[in-house]
C-alpha cells in the first residue's frame, strides 16, 4: 500500500470521526429540545452534516480508485449539475441541438481533455470554442425570441457545472516538484477546507452574526464569514502535510478557496431567488441537488487550480 493511499485512508477515517462527533452533537441538541420543538437552524445543521457523510464516502472511494475514479465521479457530478441548472433556464425547440451537444459532446470532451492532461485545451475549450459554437447552432435554427437570454443561460450553465467542476479532477494532472503522485490529495484538501469553512461559517453566523452581507438574499453575515474563513485557514494549516504548500501557504490557499466559495454560494442563492426555488433539485432527499452540495467548491475550484498551477507547478 502506497503512502498516498495510507494518507487517503487516514483522512477518510479522520473525517468520519469528526462527522460522528458532529452528528452526536446535533442529536444531543435535538434531544434537549424535545421531539415537538421546531428548530430550523438545527435542522439545517443536521442536513449539512448528513450531506457530508455521503460526500466523504464518495470522494474517498474516488480518491482510492485514483485518476479514473476521480474523473468518473466528477464527470457524473457535472452531468447531474448541468441537468439541474438547465431545468431552471429558458429554452426553445431551436436550442435542442445545442443542448444535446452540451450534454453529449462538450461535457465528455472537457473531461477527456482533462484525463489526457491537455491543459492548453481544457482551460479554453468551453470559454472559447463552446462559447462560440453553441450560439451558432441555435442561430441556424432561425428562432430569435429571447435568443440572448437562452444562449447566455446555456453558456453560464456550461461554465459553472462543467468548466468549473472539471478543475477539481484537473488537480490530479499537476506534476509538482517533490510531490510525486500525491496530487490527488489536493482534491481532498480543497473539498475539506471549503466544506468545513462553510459549515463553520453557518455555525458562527447563527451564533454571533449580526450584519448580513446581502440582506434579503442570504442569511450569511460578515461575522460568520470571517470566522468561517479563519477556521478554514486553521484547518488548512492542520492539513498542510498533505500539500506541497507548507503551513503558511496551506493556510493562505485554504482561506482564499473558502472565501471564493462563500461568495460563490451567494451567487447561487441569487440565481435560486431569481427563479423562485429553494433547491436546485430534489435528487438528494431533503438536501437538494448536486449544485446545492457543490456550490462553494464549484466557485473555488478554478481559482484554487490556477493559483496552484501558477505558484507551485
Amino acid at each position: 500500500m502506497s503512502a498516498t493511499t495510507n494518507d487517503i485512508l487516514l483522512l477518510a477515517f479522520g473525517s468520519f470521526g469528526i462527522l460522528v462527533a458532529l452528528t452526536f452533537l446535533g442529536e444531543v441538541l435535538r434531544a434537549r429540545e424535545g421531539a415537538n420543538f421546531d428548530n430550523p437552524v438545527l435542522d439545517t445543521y443536521m442536513t449539512r452534516v448528513q450531506s457530508w457523510w455521503g460526500m466523504v464516502a464518495f470522494v474517498g472511494i474516488a480518491l482510492l480508485l485514483g485518476k479514473a475514479g476521480v474523473m468518473t465521479l466528477f464527470a457524473f457530478a457535472s452531468f447531474a449539475a448541468l441537468r439541474e441548472f438547465l431545468t431552471l433556464t429558458a429554452k426553445a425547440q431551436a436550442d435542442h441541438i445545442s443542448l444535446a451537444l452540451a450534454f453529449f459532446v462538450v461535457l465528455p470532451l472537457q473531461y477527456i481533455f482533462v484525463a489526457l492532461e491537455w491543459s492548453g485545451l481544457y482551460t479554453v475549450f468551453i470559454p472559447i470554442y463552446a462559447f462560440l459554437l453553441l450560439p451558432i447552432v441555435s442561430a441556424l435554427r432561425g428562432n430569435s425570441e429571447r435568443f440572448l437570454m437562452r444562449v447566455a443561460e446555456t453558456q453560464w450553465a456550461l461554465m459553472i457545472t462543467v468548466f468549473c467542476v472539471s478543475h477539481v479532477p484537473a488537480l490530479v494532472t499537476l506534476e509538482i516538484d517533490g510531490y510525486a503522485d500525491r496530487s490527488v490529495l489536493l482534491i481532498a484538501f480543497l473539498v475539506m477546507v471549503v466544506q468545513f469553512g462553510d459549515l463553520l461559517e453557518y455555525f458562527f453566523g447563527r451564533r454571533i452574526g449580526k450584519r448580513r452581507i446581502a440582506p434579503g438574499l442570504s442569511p450569511k453575515t460578515w461575522e460568520g464569514m470571517v470566522c468561517g474563513v479563519v477556521s478554514a485557514a486553521l484547518i488548512g494549516g492542520l492539513l498542510s502535510w498533505i500539500t506541497p504548500f507548507g503551513t503558511l501557504g496551506a493556510m493562505l490557499m485554504a482561506a482564499i478557496a473558502s472565501l471564493v466559495g462563500m461568495f460563490g454560494s451567494l451567487v447561487f442563492a441569487a440565481i435560486k431567488r431569481d427563479r423562485g426555488v429553494k433547491d436546485w433539485s430534489h435528487l438528494i432527499p431533503g438536501q437538494g441537488g448536486f449544485v446545492d452540495q457543490l456550490d462553494s467548491v464549484i466557485f473555488a475550484a478554478p481559482v484554487f487550480y490556477q493559483l496552484t498551477h501558477y505558484f507551485y507547478f
